[in-house]
């Protein structure tokens, strides 16, 4: 494709690539002089066994410190990985659990107590939301939403003195709203709360805590191991305080990551630099010519210079991923649409994304709002660009785009 410049002289996918030796070298094995595999070995257990009582309640103390204390406390593979993401994502200590929402849901109960306030975004990833009027609100947590594009004086109105957790998730993985995360980490710490973010399209594209972030959030099922056959989540931190309290709530609820899952993540981080690099460049490809379509209104796409909160991802972000939304133009329906998506060959219809092969799933219709900002004014779908070749995808689309007109 022909290199389209963004921002100040960078190109899209360009910017993964100072990740690429980080990432390939990240987590493996150091040989010794009589050689050795290159990648660690899985190693599956429960009970760890020690020579005497007294070598096990020394080892009791270091349940804090990525130490092999018991098998639900964590495991040599992912504590391999929580290095990693530490890393990646510029923190100190990370927490593996067993998947994305467990790794919201951790999070929240790390820093909520009963008869405070959470402060979510109103573009949040669903089960996130569910999570928080369902379990938070029988615990006594009581939630309130923000529009996530909110501009300081609305954001301020939404706080209150108890409010403890602001929570933020940009761009929102349905609707593509940036966030001002340095702003939000402002007023959120003025008012005595905590700013956790979901990263999960960020990923190596946003640096959390050199914005303000407390707690960063992964679902590693994503980009992370990248071949859609993990669940897995992660949470990291930077401060000892909030290292305190995460690993103890992990602790007392049990939230760990299978052995085999974290072994499959580091693998699939060995390529993650490459991949992203390609599905950032043909995703931004595929929205570019999206946009010039008679039957799209509106792309959803933070790197499109007219989208909605384009100037601060050109602030903040060094580049982009390959998820992205779609407005189809009025008068063209939902059963319209949907049998558009359905008829499409190489896209297949389903809720995740971040692995190797392409999906769409409709984004209208379904979604839930407390505020009527950012929803969809006419059928829409959200794309996850794989590793096909991006020819072959708009040929796809444009079949399907073509049925629509006609």
């Amino acid at each position: 494709m022909k290199s389209r410049t963004i921002g100040a002289g960078s190109v899209i996918g360009e910017g993964w690539q100072k990740f690429a030796t980080f990432l390939t070298h990240a987590g493996r094995q150091q040989p010794g002089r009589e050689g050795g595999f290159v990648n660690m070995p899985v190693e599956r257990g429960s009970t760890v066994v020690f020579p005497t009582v007294e070598d096990m309640e020394a080892q009791g103390v270091h349940a804090y410190d990525h130490r092999l204390v018991y098998g639900a406390m964590g495991n040599p593979v992912q504590h391999r990985l929580e290095q990693v993401i530490a890393a990646l994502e510029g923190g100190s200590h990370t927490q593996v659990v067993n998947s994305g929402l467990a790794a919201c849901s951790v999070a929240l109960l790390a820093f909520l107590k009963s008869g405070d306030h959470l402060l979510l975004p109103d573009s949040v990833y669903g089960p996130t939301r569910r999570f928080a009027l369902g379990m938070l609100a029988r615990f006594g947590v009581e939630t309130g939403f923000y529009p996530p594009r909110a501009d300081e004086a609305t954001l301020r109105a939404h706080l209150r003195p108890n409010t403890a957790v602001v929570f933020a998730e940009s761009p929102g993985s349905h609707t593509f709203e940036v966030q001002d995360v340095p702003r939000i980490a402002r007023l959120a710490h003025g008012a005595g709360a905590r700013l956790l973010l979901d990263n999960t399209w960020g990923i190596g594209a946003f640096q959390p805590f050199t914005h303000g972030v407390d707690v960063s959030i992964q679902a590693l099922t994503k980009y992370p191991s990248g071949h859609a056959d993990v669940i897995l989540g992660s949470i990291t931190v930077q401060r000892q305080e909030h290292w305190q309290a995460l690993r103890r709530a992990a602790i007392e609820l049990g939230a760990c990551g299978a052995p085999d899952d974290c072994w499959l993540t580091l693998r699939g981080l060995k390529t993650m630099a490459v991949r992203l690099a390609q599905q950032a460049r043909s995703a931004y490809e595929l929205a570019l010519w999206l946009e010039s379509r008679p039957e799209v209104a509106h792309v959803r796409h933070p790197a499109l210079p007219g989208c909605p909160g384009h100037e601060i991802w050109k602030r903040d972000f060094t580049d982009a991923s390959g998820l992205f939304g779609v407005e189809l133009v009025e008068g063209i329906t939902q059963e319209a649409m949907v049998a558009m998506l359905n008829g499409l060959n190489l896209f297949s219809i389903g809720a995740s994304w971040g692995g190797y092969e392409s999906l769409v799933l409709p984004t209208s219709g379904g979604l839930t709002r407390h505020h009527e900002e950012g929803l969809p004014k006419g059928a829409a779908f959200r794309i996850q660009v794989g590793l096909e070749d991006v020819a072959d995808l708009k040929a796809d689309l444009a079949r399907g785009l073509d049925g629509l007109s006609s």
